[in-house]
């Protein structure tokens, strides 16, 4: 464990850390509340954390004293990047895919055909995990843009590809 935060002989210390500017306690230390905040977080801040009481002339029980707790600083996805896997030709079949180069958790993908023929696709044409979406024996009406959403619990982006079938 590295120390980030101290209340030691009525002083408050910071130490060198990369949250050093970005964290402090949250109140008074007299209120005997000592949450701590941490400002701009950051995706590496996530981990677990443990709080050590100790106090002076108190009888000290094993890992009585002892709080923890488990960080996870939740990424919105990076814009996707919409691609198209094949020849579109009538009669073919092709492959649109989109990835997000950065989330947490990983993001789920969501195609949709845009007005003015709205659509949406389901398994097994998409794979919300991958991203792909199959599109089989295209058609000249299959034409049009598509929109892939990558999406989860901290945000969501957007591309989109034109299909010339």
């Amino acid at each position: 464990p590295v120390q980030i935060l101290s209340y030691i002989g009525g002083v408050v210390k910071v130490e060198e850390t990369d949250l050093k500017s970005r964290v402090g306690f949250l109140h008074p230390i007299f209120t005997h509340n000592i949450s701590v905040f941490i400002n701009a977080t950051r995706e590496q801040d996530s981990g677990q954390y443990m709080c050590t009481v100790n106090v002076v002339d108190d009888s000290i029980k094993l890992h009585k004293n002892i709080g923890l707790i488990n960080l996870t600083v939740l990424v919105p996805p990076a814009a996707p990047t919409c691609q198209l896997h094949g020849t579109a030709v009538v009669g073919a079949n092709v492959t649109l895919s989109c990835s997000s180069k950065k989330g947490k958790p990983s993001p789920m993908y969501q195609w949709q055909r845009q007005p003015p023929t709205l659509q949406v696709f389901f398994p097994p044409a998409q794979d919300r995990a991958k991203g792909t979406l199959k599109l089989t024996n295209l058609s000249l009406e299959m034409s049009g843009v598509y929109v892939c959403r990558a999406e989860n619990q901290a945000g969501s982006k957007n591309c989109s590809i034109v299909l010339e079938v």
